[in-house]
């Protein structure tokens, strides 16, 4: 039954949903109404799931409805907040970058499972885990002069 393999594949990955749409939205109301999208979509495309490793495959959904609700409404509003160093940071990487290490280092997934979320190669994760890492660094080099 769909709804069971749902309720097995599916929902344990819900906090790691709501992580990523709360990064992607900077906005906890917004990255609710994304989970709840991508959730119906997950339900509705059960099936495309090829194996059981449905973390990236729901990641990628999220990311899917984020872009679409960006197409369609523009812009996601930003919430200003002062944060610790590494947050400014990593706001300061492109956002291509700044996804990469996000879902390498905070939603601890492999360059496999990153290049399935954001739609490309495992060389190109790697390339842009590299440069953001040089970036970073050299930020909080400068940082600290």
């Amino acid at each position: 039954m769909a709804t069971g393999r749902f309720e097995e594949t599916v929902l344990p990955h819900l906090d790691a949903a709501f992580n990523y749409a709360r990064w992607l939205t900077r906005n906890e109301a917004e990255a609710e109404d994304v989970v709840q999208d991508a959730c119906v979509r997950a339900l509705r495309f059960l099936t495309s799931l090829r194996d059981d490793n449905a973390r990236p495959w729901l990641l990628a959904i999220v990311r899917s409805v984020c872009q679409t609700d960006v197409t369609r409404h523009g812009q996601h509003e930003t919430v200003a907040q002062e944060g610790p160093p590494i947050s400014q940071l990593l706001g300061a990487l492109p956002p291509q970058l700044r996804e990469t290490i996000f879902l390498r280092e905070c939603s601890r997934m492999s360059y496999r499972e990153i290049a399935e979320v954001t739609g490309v190669s495992s060389g190109a994760v790697m390339s842009r885990l590299a440069q953001a890492r040089a970036m970073l660094s050299a930020a909080e080099r400068e940082a600290t002069m």
